[in-house]
């Protein structure tokens, strides 16, 4: 681009933070109109100095669990000894945690009056830590007419709807993995779900308030083993779901392209990839030896489908976070197939649920290990600048809530979860140079998203709401610090691609969309990459607070429940069969009673 047109955006820049001060001056003749209660709620939407936040800055004091007592009790239940409802009305393992500071690092520190101490590491880097809480905008609408899904004592969830629902299709696996959160093919049985328990599932989810468009991710095991998997993708699209994704190690669509096809004619537009490094030897620890070949073909076969690709890699310090920086240069490099990069720092759960203190110290690897290996690994993105939590995000879910009006059928996907869960850092990409630059080294993020919260508070009309929305974000905009041909209207038109403020048709994404639609957004010359880290949490770091707004929710027959509380924390996934025998029971003696 020529340096004329920068010179002019500077301009435009300067002009649009005038235009910005007259705007709030107007503003302030007028008081706030109310907040709306839209047609996917039943409570009001929250102005930004109305929205909860838990204790955040240290040094405070939380909610967590003995990492000794926990499987005791687990086991109990499973053997029969204790009954499930103990962890409904009492508190078992639950233990105080105080989270300080101390020798550069935060740390959760607590003690058991059985096990003795425990303490591990949370930040690596105080004040990347700092900024995250510093930022988080808050927690959603609190969760309601929910009581029949979320009943699970202090397990339970309390705020929003989450953004991704989880349902496991099947536990049976085509890999033998290490980690492995659902332990698959390991646990001696086969759990599989009935294609009427996977409708039950998303019928039930469909009910709760606010409604919220999510990303149903079908997962396991390996969910394309599933005899239901094109079926369940098909009834999520029908019920208005956008987002329907699947987590897949990608085998079984690296072996058949026709398959590959018939998920995306089902619907499918997101799959999950298992995605741990670059290179066959990167990928060994899986057992298979030519697995990265495997992930390039699966990527082809999907993309060319018009399935877009999310690279999952879990990462465990010592082992392979030296694949990190590849992992991005390869998203980088791949602009047209990779719309997003998700790193989960890894949970000792399930097979490593036992590990030694010696091997969990080394290996540990928390978000702040993650944006400091981004910056020593590829010079991209300084760790307190670039990277924000997930949650705030939120502000501009809340946004195109307000311009959408109160009779949207649907809230906007919000993440509003905990500012210690997960982080982003967004990089927009040239697709024709490969150039990346990180957007908020051309945006100033911070103020960005507080011009946006007043007005959300302010309440306006649509299109009042929309100018100072484009005003808000031209006089943050820094043309100079963006890539080399990127322009402020190119933003702009990313906003609205994402928000759906100006009902500008940029492909459809709905259950009706067609290969056209998804050729049409493919057009874009800028991909926004994502760069995610998500930390599920283990019995060593476990916070309650953080399980009260998860954002992942697992379906089960029992409710949805909290990703960690799931998997970690109790581990209702290995009491769900317990706790469903024993309702098959009641209800087979109920039956005999009545008969007799």
């Amino acid at each position: 681009m020529h340096k004329s047109i920068k010179y002019l955006e500077k301009t435009m820049s300067i002009a649009a933070n005038r235009l910005w001060q007259i705007f709030c001056w107007s503003n302030h003749f007028f008081p706030e109109n109310p907040s709306f209660t839209p047609a996917w709620s039943e409570k009001p939407l929250l102005k930004s100095y109305e929205k909860s936040k838990p204790p955040l800055g240290w040094p405070r004091q939380t909610d967590s669990l003995c990492p000794r007592c926990v499987p005791e009790i687990r086991r109990q239940i499973v053997d029969g000894k204790q009954d499930y409802h103990v962890l409904l009305n009492e508190r078992p393992g639950e233990i105080k945690a105080q989270i300080i500071e101390r020798d550069g690092k935060i740390l959760m520190v607590k003690d058991c009056p059985v096990h003795g101490h425990f303490e591990d590491v949370l930040s690596i880097d105080p004040d990347f830590l700092r900024h995250l809480e510093d930022t988080f905008p808050g927690r959603d609408i609190r969760a309601h007419n929910d009581e029949k899904l979320h009943n699970h004592g202090s397990s339970t969830i309390r705020h929003g709807r989450g953004s991704v629902l989880t349902i496991d299709l099947t536990n049976r696996c085509n890999m033998m993995c290490d980690p492995c959160f659902m332990d698959a093919n390991q646990v001696g049985f086969v759990h599989e779900l009935t294609w009427e328990e996977i409708k039950t599932l998303l019928d039930n989810a469909f009910s709760i308030k606010p409604r919220r468009q999510m990303s149903v991710q079908f997962s396991g095991g390996e969910p394309t083993l599933s005899p239901y998997f094109l079926d369940a993708i098909r009834y999520a699209r029908q019920l208005g779901y956008d987002s329907v994704q699947a987590a897949t190690n990608g085998i079984e669509f690296a072996k058949d392209p026709e398959f590959a096809a018939q998920a995306a004619e089902a619907g499918l537009r997101y799959a999950y990839l298992q995605f741990d490094g670059i290179g066959n030897a990167a990928n060994s620890h899986r057992n298979v030896g030519n697995l990265f070949d495997l992930k390039l073909r699966a990527i082809e076969n999907l993309h060319s489908n018009g399935v877009e690709i999310v690279l999952v890699t879990t990462v465990v310090n010592g082992i392979n976070n030296e694949q990190v920086g590849r992992v991005v240069q390869f998203a980088l490099d791949n602009p047209d197939k990779i719309a997003l990069v998700s790193f989960q720092p890894v949970s000792f759960t399930g097979r490593d649920e036992a590990i030694t203190e010696e091997r969990r110290k080394a290996q540990r690897y928390t978000l702040s290990h993650l944006a400091h290996d981004v910056k020593a690994q590829l010079n991209i993105g300084e760790p307190a600048r670039d990277w924000f939590p997930l949650s705030f995000l939120s502000t501009f879910s809340d946004w195109a809530d307000l311009v959408h009006g109160p009779d949207a059928a649907w809230g906007h996907v919000a993440c509003g979860c905990h500012p210690n869960c997960g982080v982003g850092m967004a990089i927009m990409v040239d697709k024709q140079t490969r150039e990346g630059v990180p957007v908020t080294a051309f945006i100033n993020a911070d103020q960005f998203a507080k011009d946006v919260a007043r007005i959300n508070d302010w309440a306006r009309s649509r299109w009042i709401s929309a100018a100072g929305m484009a005003l808000a974000l031209i006089r943050n905009y820094d043309p100079f610090r963006a890539p080399t041909h990127f322009r402020a209207i190119d933003m702009l038109k990313k906003l609205d691609k994402g928000l759906g403020a100006t009902g500008h048709d940029y492909g459809d994404v709905s259950g009706k969309r067609t290969m056209e639609d998804i050729v049409r957004r493919r057009l874009d010359r800028w991909n926004l990459l994502f760069v995610a880290g998500m930390w599920f949490q283990d019995l060593f770091n476990y916070d309650f607070r953080r399980t009260e707004q998860c954002i992942i929710p697992y379906a089960t027959q029992e409710g949805e429940i909290s990703f960690c509380a799931y998997n970690t924390g109790v581990g209702w996934r290995n009491l769900d069969q317990v706790v469903r025998r024993a309702r098959t029971s009641r209800d087979i003696r109920r039956r005999q009673e009545s008969e007799t």
